[in-house]
């Protein structure tokens, strides 16, 4: 899955691979990358009666940072059916984070 695991993976792993895999229609639009490509999925865990997805940018001055969050948000509610908020982790991006890195930007 995930380069990094999320906390649902351990707790609810059928809904982990459920989200994981509906979370890769969200498309970052500015990049033509999906946000689990990008690993820009940092943690899902249940607390209580909600999910919390922690998120992070490829960039801190992202201009579509709003429209990402929300459709994060709004999918991960619609895949888990639970109410659904997103917090912003404090790790800054890097290329390591991606799942695929066969990507090749043409920057490096």
């Amino acid at each position: 899955m995930s380069l990094k695991t999320w906390q649902l993976e351990s707790t609810a792993p059928d809904l982990a691979e459920t989200l994981h895999k509906g979370l890769q229609s969200v498309m970052d639009p500015e990049l033509g990358l999906n946000i689990i490509q990008l690993g820009l999925v940092r943690n899902v865990q249940i607390e209580d009666d909600k999910v919390l997805v922690t998120m992070i940018l490829t960039t801190p001055f992202c201009p579509y940072a709003p429209q990402l969050m929300e459709a994060c948000r709004s999918k991960t509610e619609e895949i888990l059916g639970i109410p659904t908020e997103i917090e912003m982790g404090r790790e800054f991006w890097d290329r390591s984070f991606m799942e695929d890195d066969a990507v090749d930007w043409g920057l490096y």
